[in-house]
């Protein structure tokens, strides 16, 4: 549910940022929001299984307190390639074997541009997340609605 993740502001560049971090820590979580308003990786979230949805907020506050390069992701975050390089994604294996996936982008640049787009320190954009069975694969045409949205958050 919303309501369980940490405190939510809303940043320039429909990114909304969670201010439930420690303080100290080098990053920040912020969750794209549409245009329409609507948040597509708290939607993910909230129709995961709870013990799903505080794995992935788990993983979420590792990577950001030791970011990349510095977190090894213990095979949950990963580095994607292809026609995903450049994104990152929290892979979570949930009931029934499902697979749970959570897609993220570094937000990662020079401190001017950081400041032009109303982040106040680096941080990783969730975007959206995903669900399939066990053994079977994402089309072309998801992981094309996963990086519009991306295009959409930059």
């Amino acid at each position: 549910m919303v309501g369980q993740h940490a405190t939510e502001a809303t940043w320039q560049g429909g990114a909304r940022a969670v201010s439930g971090a420690a303080p100290g820590e080098p990053w920040a979580v912020i969750y794209y929001r549409a245009a329409d308003g609507t948040v597509p990786a708290l939607q993910f979230l909230d129709g995961s299984p709870g013990k799903i949805d505080a794995e992935f907020t788990a993983v979420l506050d590792a990577v950001a307190a030791a970011p990349p390069p510095q977190f090894s992701g213990g095979g949950k975050w990963e580095a994607m390639h292809g026609a995903m390089s450049g994104w990152y994604e929290i892979r979570l294996t949930g009931p029934g074997r499902d697979q749970f996936r959570l897609f993220c982008l570094l937000e990662n640049a020079a401190p001017a541009e950081l400041a032009r787009r109303g982040l106040p320190r680096p941080a990783i954009a969730v975007i959206t997340g995903l669900r399939k069975p066990w053994r079977t694969t994402f089309t072309q045409r998801d992981y094309e609605r996963v990086r519009d949205l991306g295009d959409e958050h930059r």
